[in-house]
């Protein structure tokens, strides 16, 4: 299973056509690696456009700065998980899972067939292999993209509100079920959820200002994932007081 390697961001400024001035501005990122990164901020400051960079799918006119990693190239080395599910309507939901080798031309060996079952098992879906995607409720097919996001076993994960869409009993378990499993990766995790960046993060940035920057949290000297406990309240406490005191 290849191991997650260091990224650093720096974006000298993020501009949307519809938008006179920059989203953001000046922002600096380290993700180390094989550590989980959590990004916070208020909606539209540019937080999926930065995992977007990353993933080769933002138009380079919209964006000035730099990407830089320890010599390992970035594409190919990506698993993207995006806020929609982008389940294809026509595979069942094994296949769906499985969509990364077939987009690369390769057959699904039994033993990828396999591994992809078991995943879909942890993520309470496996009866569901046969099915088709119309046949799933919204959170059901979050958990089926997030298998289809493990299933890739990349250095780089990136994802974007992978939980949102969940119970909160599904989503504390779905939570843990990906930390075990990414072990050794480079992930970085947008999320509206302080709690969710306090369980999950080695590291925590929160987007602040206009245009937005990101600041690193101090504080977090446990190891992930943390119990929801004072020390962590406080930490949620202060990402919701740099964003304004609004739920993000």
């Amino acid at each position: 299973m290849s191991q997650g390697f260091a990224i650093s961001i720096q974006a000298d400024a993020l501009r949307y056509t519809t938008h006179a001035k920059p989203v953001l501005q000046d922002l600096v990122m380290q993700l180390p690696a094989q550590q989980w990164t959590c990004l916070l901020g208020r909606s539209g400051c540019g937080k999926t456009s930065i995992l977007r960079k990353l993933a080769g799918l933002l138009e380079e006119a919209q964006w000035q700065g730099k990407i830089e990693t320890d010599g390992q190239p970035l594409s190919g080395n990506i698993a993207y998980m995006a806020q929609q599910d982008l389940l294809l309507p026509w595979l069942s939901v094994l296949d769906n899972v499985c969509i990364a080798e077939r987009l690369q031309g390769r057959s699904l060996s039994q033993d990828l067939r396999d591994k992809a079952l078991l995943l879909l098992e942890k993520v309470g879906l496996k009866a569901y292999a046969n099915n088709y995607p119309h046949t799933l409720s919204g959170g059901m097919r979050q958990r089926v993209a997030l298998a289809r996001t493990l299933l890739q076993e990349r250095p780089i994960v990136l994802m974007d509100e992978p939980f949102s869409a969940l119970d909160a009993v599904t989503r504390h378990k779905l939570q843990s079920l990906s930390f075990e499993l990414l072990q050794g990766k480079t992930v970085l995790l947008v999320t509206h959820d302080p709690q969710e960046a306090v369980r999950l993060g080695h590291q925590i940035y929160v987007m602040e200002g206009s245009p937005a920057n990101a600041h690193l949290l101090a504080g977090l000297a446990s190891t992930p994932p943390r119990q929801l406990d004072e020390h962590s309240a406080a930490l949620q406490n202060d990402i919701l007081h740099r964003l304004g005191g609004e739920h993000v």
